[in-house]
């Protein structure tokens, strides 16, 4: 007896959308992991605004402590200053997107960003690609 190749195939469906979904919510999970460390970082260094160069010795030093068990990536304590409301966070959002987001400093060009990869549901390869492409950020805030 043979199996159908069409049961074989929703069953192949079934799984690819399942790890689909699992990949989503693992990084998603990150992406809140790094706004509450993020968040936890930027109270500790708000404590005492009379210690210079606290915050550079904090970062580096959480970075040693924590970067042999975690590995790379504790140092993104821009992240919440950038996106300091948790609900704006969006869950479509890869950490990856978050990182090339943090890198714009001019919020409305950050907004801009935001809409289009909401918009044209764009991977993080792509807002990496378009990010360079200022005219077209020109081009839309003028109108």
């Amino acid at each position: 007896m043979e199996i159908k190749q069409s049961l074989v195939q929703q069953i192949h469906s079934i799984i690819a959308l399942a790890k689909e979904k699992a990949v989503r919510s693992v990084d998603t999970e990150r992406v809140f992991m790094y706004w509450q460390i993020g968040k936890v970082i930027l109270e500790e260094e708000q404590q005492g605004k009379e210690r210079a160069g606290y915050g550079d010795f904090l970062i580096k030093t959480l970075a040693n402590t924590l970067e042999p068990q975690y590995g790379t990536g504790f140092s993104y304590r821009q992240f919440y200053p950038t996106f300091p409301i948790v609900n704006t966070l969006r869950s479509q959002f890869s950490w990856t997107h978050y990182r090339s987001l943090i890198r714009i400093e001019n919020e409305d060009k950050r907004a801009f960003y935001i809409a289009e990869i909401e918009k044209n549901n764009w991977i993080a390869r792509q807002l990496e690609h378009q990010i360079p492409t200022i005219p077209a950020y020109r081009a839309a805030a003028n109108r």
